[in-house]
């Protein structure tokens, strides 16, 4: 495994030799001493990128594509290693990240590949006269800061439409699982990215990702993690005027009405908040069940939850690892004494597995909690397995008690009925609806949210307008222009 800073196509130590610790969630074990970058590492990488922008960025589009498309086969040419390395370093189940997450990184990679030489301007209808042409051009230097629990998938989401625009990119990959996203950084090395188009600057938010949001040259940031980090960005990026992408949190609504396919609605909702051990912006951590179907429902998605394996996530047959740190951890556990204290009642799972072999490691059960809808534990992001129940008569009710939080980035619901199914969609302030699935994503899509969940898009040709800016020339073929003062 890679383990040092990617800087000007070279790996290379932090300037002044730190490192940190990256480890094992299973066990507690440390898997590596990764170069810690701090604001003078950042400072070479955006130089490096800054002289690598002008030939990229001129380069035919096509052939920035090419080389896209080359990653994304190495990629899954490197699929067996490259998914182990992330289970290691994340918890993610094996089944998981080399069935699911090495997969959607390689199909987003192959998606802006193909992308590269298909964004077009526009030609605009002006005066007689003039040809009006307006180019989306990149940006210069983006600056990227991707989270801990989907670090791959991530890393294509922010590399992807940055480099088939034109930019070149420094990326920041979270200090608690870095070794995926610099795997990759050795893979574009090998098939041939010019230098200083792709950097990575492994390190703490507070020292390389400050240096990201303040540095000058940086004319982009964006940015996948919290809330509350979300807002600091917003405000110090101020200082610069840089574009700012923000993707945040979520608390997303589940709801399940009284027609729906139960069994598929079961199965849906256990994929939605329990898969990745319930670590995604867009899990549905608050089911909104029909009061006529509850009891069913729940006796079903309880039986289903309590079958859930739990392991180690290198064995093939776990379905749930460990959270990703000792931290998160202790999150977790956080919310369900405060969900207890708000009379919730756990209804599976809220305690550590009693399985000997995972006692070092960061793992619970997957819990399912009834609680009101006002609580802290249905208002505040978890971002662990678990899930609140809430119940409801009308669908009016249903919509607002999921409308009822500050975020607004994904919503799922189970009908039957398509009239309801439109209207719902419609009137759930989300960016993102799931309709009988949830949870879905693919690169033609546009991903984000509204409210504290963030502003702008990854995906699709979205994400490509988030990393030009439109740029309009005039042509006077044969204009008359009048002289506009006299003499």
């Amino acid at each position: 495994m890679q383990t040092k800073l990617f800087i000007g196509g070279e790996f290379v130590d932090a300037a002044d030799g730190a490192t940190f610790e990256t480890l094992d969630p299973h066990d507690g074990s440390v898997l590596a001493e990764v170069a810690e970058a701090k604001q003078e590492d950042v400072d070479r990488a955006v130089a490096s990128a800054k002289t690598a922008f002008p030939r990229w960025s001129r380069l035919a589009a096509a052939d920035r594509g090419r080389l896209l498309l080359r990653l994304a086969d190495a990629i899954e040419g490197d699929a067996p290693d490259l998914a182990m390395l992330e289970t290691c370093d994340t918890g993610h189940p094996l089944r998981d990240t080399l069935g699911l997450d090495v997969q959607r990184t390689a199909a987003t990679f192959r998606y802006f590949g193909g992308m590269a030489d298909k964004f077009q301007g526009t030609v605009v209808p002006v005066e007689q006269g003039f040809l009006d042409y307006v180019v989306p051009v990149a940006l210069g230097v983006v600056g990227q800061i991707v989270p801990w629990n989907f670090p791959v998938m991530f890393v294509s989401w922010k590399l992807g439409p940055a480099l088939a625009a034109g930019n070149c990119v420094v990326l920041k990959p979270s200090e608690i699982t870095p070794l995926s996203a610099l795997r990759i950084a050795e893979l574009a090395a090998d098939i041939g990215f010019p230098p200083g188009v792709i950097n990575m600057v492994p390190g703490y938010g507070t020292t390389a990702g400050q240096r990201l949001v303040d540095h000058p040259d940086v004319a982009k940031l964006s940015f996948t993690g919290s809330s509350n980090v979300g807002r600091q960005i917003a405000r110090g990026a101020a200082e610069t005027l840089k574009q700012v992408h923000l993707e945040l949190g979520g608390k997303g609504a589940n709801i399940v009405f009284d027609d729906a396919n139960l069994a598929a609605a079961v199965n849906g909702t256990a994929f939605g908040i329990f898969h990745n051990q319930g670590q995604a912006c867009i899990a549905a951590s608050r089911l909104i069940v029909h009061e006529s179907v509850k009891d069913e429902f729940l006796d079903r998605l309880v039986a289903l939850t309590s079958s859930i394996r739990l392991g180690d996530p290198k064995d093939p047959a776990t379905e749930m690892g460990p959270l990703t740190s000792s931290l998160h951890r202790d999150r977790v556990r956080f919310y369900l004494e405060v969900a207890g204290d708000e009379g919730g009642t756990v209804l599976t799972g809220g305690k550590a597995p009693q399985d000997a072999s995972l006692a070092s490691g960061y793992y619970i059960e997957p819990t399912i909690v009834e609680i009101g809808p006002e609580a802290r534990a249905a208002q505040e992001e978890v971002f662990g397995p678990f899930l609140v129940v809430h119940t409801f008569k009308t669908d009016a009710e249903a919509l607002e008690i999921a409308n009822g939080t500050a975020y607004g980035l994904g919503a799922g619901l189970w009908t039957s009925d398509l009239s309801r199914a439109h209207v719902v969609a419609r009137e759930l302030r989300v960016g993102m609806v799931w309709v009988n699935s949830y949870k879905r994503v693919n690169p033609g899509s546009p991903f984000g949210g509204m409210g504290v969940s963030g502003y702008g898009r990854e995906m699709g040709f979205e994400a490509m307008r988030e990393y030009t800016e439109p740029k309009a020339t005039w042509i006077n073929i044969d204009a008359a222009l009048p002289p506009f003062y006299s003499r």
